[in-house]
This record gives structure tokens, C-alpha cells and sequence, in this order.
């Protein structure tokens, strides 16, 4: 959520850090602050608002320096204010600390302080830090680092420079994200790598409880216990193209467009059609051992968690597995049962959602087996899974997730299909699940020609103050996705249900101010989802229907038609959350929202 760039080398700093913070920017923020080291000291400059404003702030000085942090805050203690925003200094202005995370005891610590003499002067967590810092500070940063750290409950990615030691950046990390790249001449410190993308792509990934002492030239790490760790540098496989906007309004519009690209990506390599048998050697699992898997347990949140809902129709169905869906921020704090057959996968677009981690780490307390589906390379829960799948889906710089959703849930097709053909499925009915896997790009790609059509239904709708979506089967949880989608970007209040339980509640508020979108494809309960479409005409509701090519007859019952190709029934969630994506698109458009950056959300969620 928070963003965090360093850098220390050879090139002018300050260009460089607010190069890297409008790179973090889709990370969600509500403040951005900046310290670099000068001949004069440290110069600190932050504001509430837009990084804009703190360009504008710092004006045309050229601060010739070579060496500072900057940060993106999303406020979690105290307001989105000046006083509150990041860096933090110690009293003397020698130290220089910027942080994402949650400090839990910064309670206690703070009276500690008061108590030695500090002046606390404003309501984050952070502010208490530097000043632990500065306590234990005895002429080595890093071990002053260590030493407060040591005193810390809760999360953290830190950086910290400090005049007293030119050309050292000191970062840890307890839960939230920090890689190191890795220039030539050069280090950069940073939360995401899109932030150093421009400049490197050799990184190193820093591990929960480890401190780095970055230099231009080296960089050392080690425990908080102080064990020298010796890290592996990587290569990050994403380009500047990637992140960049290509020629599209917004990075959420060219995600939804790069969707026939990331599917195929999410699939290239993987589909053994004289088989029928998916290849998905990262699980790590052997044949027998999928064969012996007596229930899964799928953990994630949000946009996530909808892709597990349909998982969980996939496995059920092609494999006769048990599923539960849980979401990760629940499970933690109740006792499942794990047993040696059971397995835990965990779904996460960042691979650093932190309740998805704390999860991770309670199933394997209790002895399960963990997978992880994630985007990320090198992401924590990729690093503390058994196995898993990567989706390949490159950077998705939109917070409002697209492409990643619909790459998790066609790997998820992949993963019932290879638990079915270990279990019940003949080689026949696997090479026609992975024929229309194959498929599924190219119907995309046919989608995404009728936009102009779902732009003019959203000019219709777009003043709408309250949206439901309806959906029964393996597309409830598309219906619940669309409606996330929509007040994610535009903030109209939005509801996804199941279409047959609109009867218990729901349809009290449908009226003809209450536009009602219907997933309605032909499948065994397509009459049923046409009666609950007759149910909210009775009552004027506008109705938006997302049907199946070739249904000439729905027409006759709606106001809308959203037509998608024909596919196989448990693939037709990779068709039908398309246009729902475009919808919500453009009605956000429409209502003048910041569809990349909405508020109050941050694409990675490292805190609870």
C-alpha cells in the first residue's frame, strides 16, 4: 500500500526518487514526502496530496546530491496531513526514516520515550521509530537499527539514511515488501521493483527479520540476531513497457485489453492436449500425491477470493475434491482442521497480501501443505509456499484488479483439470476442457470489439446511485466481481447475489432508478435466471443481460444484451467478467473518477 524508493550512486538523487514514486503511485497514497542528503544536511520536504504537489513544493532547486528516500503514504495512524506524512526525523534532524507497515506496541514504545525525553509531535506509529532509532544510536546506523527493532511488535519495510553516515541507506523488513537493485555503480532500495524497473533489473529480495546496509558499490545483510545471510540476485523478467500506459487512457483500460495476452501467457507451456492433462510442475506434487488430496482450502481476499468462489465450482465438479473458500483475514483467527491430506492455496495477485501470509503461516503451524497461486516472482508467498503456479500476469499497475483475476481463475481451470484427470476425468473430456481453454483468448479478443456497444449502455446508467448484479451457479461470483469492480472505480453502491436469493431482501429496492445486471448465459439454469429477470421487470428494473451468442430471445425480456461467445459452462467466467469489466470502466470514466487510483484503496494491502 505505502511506497518506498531509495537510492544511493552516482546520478543526481532527487530525479531519481520522484522518478520512483510515480512509479509506486498505483499503489494507492495520500501523502508523499522526500529526504536527501546534502552538503548542508538533511533536506526533508513532504505535503498531503498528490506527488504534484510535493514536486511543486521542492520547486526548481537543484539539490546535487546523490543520496536520499521517498515514500507514498496511505494513512493508517493519524490523518493524511504534512505533519503526518513520511520521511519522519529524529529531534536533531539527523536521521531520516520512511516506513510502511503497522507498529503495534507503538504505544508502549512511545510512553518509553516521553519518558526518556523525546517530544513526540505527531500521531503515526513512524514518528516513534526514528526516535528508537535515534535512542539507541551509539555512531553504527545499523546496529541502532538492530537495537530498535529488536523493541518492535508489528510490521515494517523501513529505510533509513542519516548525515552522520553519507552513502548508506540501512532497510529491514518484517512483513512488508523491500527488494534491493542492484546497478552498476548504484543501489536502489524500494518496496516494488517497478519503482527501480528504469534503471535495473537485478534485484534481491530481503526475507522477514533481515537487515540490508546498502553503499553504491555493496550491500551487506543480515538477521536481526545479526547472522550474515548470503542473497541470491534475480532477474526481474518485466520491461518499461509493461508499466507504461501504451497509448491508453488509463493502465485499467489497457489491462483489460491485454487480457487475450495474459491468458495465453498464463497457459503457454502448460497444456498437454494429447493427455488432456495440464502440466503444473511448480506444484511440486507428484501424481499420487494429488490423487490422495481428500480437501482443499482455498484463502484469499477480495478480487481473489471471488476467482477461489469460482475454483471452487471448477474442483468440486471436475475432480469430486471438497472445497472451502475462506477469506484469509478470517481464517487466521479460527481453528481449521488440517489433517495430512488436506491442502491450503493461497491466492494473491501481490504474492504480499498480509492477511493471505498470516494464514499461510498458521496452516503451516498446524502441518498443511501450502500452495500459492500468485503474479509476483520472488513475492513473499511465493518464497513460503510448498508449490504453487505463477499467472503470469505481468505488472498490473491498476489497483482495481483485472487481468490478474482472470488469470488466476484460468490457472484455477488448470488445477481442477489436473485434479480430475488424476481422479475421474477420461482422457477425452480432459482434451476437450483444455480445447476450450485454448479457445478462450481469441473469444476475448471478440469481446473486446463490442466496447463501443457497453460504453453506450454506461451512458445510460452512469448517474446511477445504487447497482445490483445477479448471477446463479459458477458466475454468482462473477456477479459478485462486477459489483466490486463498479464501486471500487466509480463508487456507486454496488451488490453482487446469488439471482435466486434477490427474492429474500434484494428485490425491496428494485424500482426504475435501479439498474440490475443479469449473467444469463445457457446453461441448466438458464430458465431459472429468465424468471428472476421477469421477477425485477414486474417492478421496472432495468435490466443489463450478459448472455450467450446466438440467444435472439432474451432480447424480447431485457432493456440490454451483452452478448459473449459460447463456451464450455466452467470456463464461461473468463467471458462474462469482460464486459462487466468494461462497464465499470466507463461508467467511472463517465462520473470523472480516478479509475487507476480510486480513493481510500491501495493495490497491495500490507496491513490488516
Amino acid at each position: 500500500m505505502c511506497g518506498i524508493v531509495g537510492y544511493v550512486g552516482h546520478k543526481k538523487a532527487l530525479p531519481v526518487l520522484m522518478s520512483g514514486l510515480k512509479r509506486l503511485e498505483y499503489r494507492g497514497y495520500d501523502s508523499a514526502g522526500i529526504a536527501l542528503l546534502t552538503d548542508h544536511g538533511l533536506m526533508v520536504a513532504k505535503s498531503a496530496g498528490k506527488i504534484a504537489r510535493l514536486e511543486a513544493m521542492i520547486g526548481d532547486i537543484d539539490y546535487n546530491c546523490e543520496h536520499g528516500i521517498a515514500h507514498t503514504r496511505w494513512a493508517t495512524h493519524g490523518e493524511p496531513t504534512q505533519i503526518n506524512a513520511h520521511p519522519h526525523t529524529d529531534a536533531r534532524g539527523e536521521i531520516a526514516l520512511v516506513h510502511n507497515g503497522i507498529i503495534e506496541n507503538f504505544r508502549a514504545i512511545r510512553e518509553f520515550l516521553i519518558q526518556q525525553g523525546f517530544t513526540i509531535k505527531t500521531e503515526t506509529d513512524t514518528e516513534i521509530l526514528v526516535h528508537l532509532i535515534r535512542f539507541h544510536y551509539r555512531g553504527n546506523l545499523t546496529e541502532a537499527v538492530r537495537n530498535a527493532l529488536a523493541q518492535v511488535d508489528g510490521t515494517y519495510g523501513i529505510a533509513v539514511i542519516s548525515s552522520l553516515h553519507p552513502g548508506v541507506i540501512v532497510a529491514a523488513r518484517m512483513g512488508s515488501p523491500l527488494v534491493i537493485g542492484h546497478g552498476d555503480g548504484e543501489k536502489f532500495v524500494a518496496s516494488d521493483v517497478s519503482a527501480m524497473l528504469e534503471h535495473t533489473n537485478r534485484v534481491v529480495y530481503l526475507d522477514d527479520g533481515e537487515i540490508a546496509t546498502v553503499t553504491a558499490d555493496d550491500y551487506n545483510i543480515t538477521t536481526i540476531q545479526n547472522v550474515k545471510i548470503t542473497p541470491q540476485v534475480e532477474e526481474v523478467s518485466w520491461t518499461l513497457d509493461q508499466i507504461e500506459k501504451g497509448g491508453y487512457d488509463h493502465f485499467m483500460l489497457k489491462e483489460i485489453h491485454e487480457q487475450s495476452t495474459t491468458l495465453r501467457n498464463a497457459t503457454r507451456g502448460r497444456l498437454n492436449y494429447e493427455e488432456g492433462i495440464p502440466r503444473l510442475d511448480g506444484l511440486n506434487l507428484q501424481y499420487e500425491e494429488l490423487r490422495r488430496i481428500r480437501r482443499i482450502i482455498i484463502t484469499a481476499c477480495g478480487t481473489s477470493w471471488h476467482a477461489g468462489l469460482i475454483g471452487e465450482y471448477m474442483i468440486e465438479e471436475l475432480a469430486r475434491v471438497p472445497v472451502e473458500v475462506e477469506y484469509a483475514s478470517e481464517l487466521r483467527y479460527r481453528s481449521p482442521i488440517f489433517d495430512d491430506h488436506t491442502i491450503l492455496l493461497a491466492i494473491s495477485q501481490s504474492g504480499e497480501t498480509t492477511d493471505t501470509m498470516a494464514a499461510i503461516r498458521e496452516a503451516k503451524k498446524r502441518g498443511a501443505t501450502v500452495l500459492g497461486l500468485v503474479n509476483v516472482v520472488g513475492s513473499s508467498i511465493a518464497r513460503e509456499t510448498d508449490g504453487g503456479v505463477y499467472i503470469h500476469a505481468g505488472p498490473e499497475i491498476g489497483v482495481a484488479s483485472t487481468k490478474a483475476f482472470s488469470s488466476q481463475v484460468i490457472v484455477l481451470s488448470l488445477i481442477a483439470t489436473l485434479l480430475g484427470r488424476m481422479r475421474q476425468l477420461s482422457v477425452q473430456q480432459g482434451q476437450e476442457i483444455i480445447q476450450g481453454i485454448e479457445n478462450i483468448p481469441a473469444q476475448v479478443e471478440q469481446i473486446l470489439t463490442i466496447e463501443e456497444e457497453i460504453k453506450a449502455i454506461a451512458a445510460q446508467y452512469y448517474k446511477a446511485n445504487n447497482f445490483l448484479y445477479l448471477g446463479r451457479g459458477i458466475n454468482y461470483p462473477v456477479a459478485l466481481e462486477g459489483a466490486l469492480k463498479l464501486k471500487e472505480i466509480s463508487y456507486i453502491h454496488a451488490e453482487g447475489y446469488p439471482a435466486a436469493e434477490m427474492k429474500h431482501g434484494p428485490i425491496a429496492l428494485i424500482d426504475q432508478n435501479m439498474p440490475v445486471v443479469v449473467i444469463a448465459l445457457k446453461d441448466p439454469v438458464y430458465d431459472k435466471v429468465m424468471s428472476n429477470i421477469s421477477e425485477v421487470r414486474a417492478r421496472n428494473g432495468q435490466v443489463i443481460a450478459i448472455a450467450t451468442e446466438g440467444d435472439t430471445e432474451i432480447a424480447n425480456h431485457v432493456n440490454h444484451v451483452i452478448y459473449i461467445p459460447y463456451t464450455s459452462r466452467l470456463l464461461t467466467p473468463l467471458l462474462s467478467i469482460i464486459p462487466l469489466q468494461l462497464l465499470a470502466y466507463h461508467i467511472a470514466v463517465m462520473r470523472g473518477c480516478h479509475v487507476d487510483q480510486p480513493r481510500n484503496l491501495a493495490k497491495s494491502v500490507t496491513v490488516e
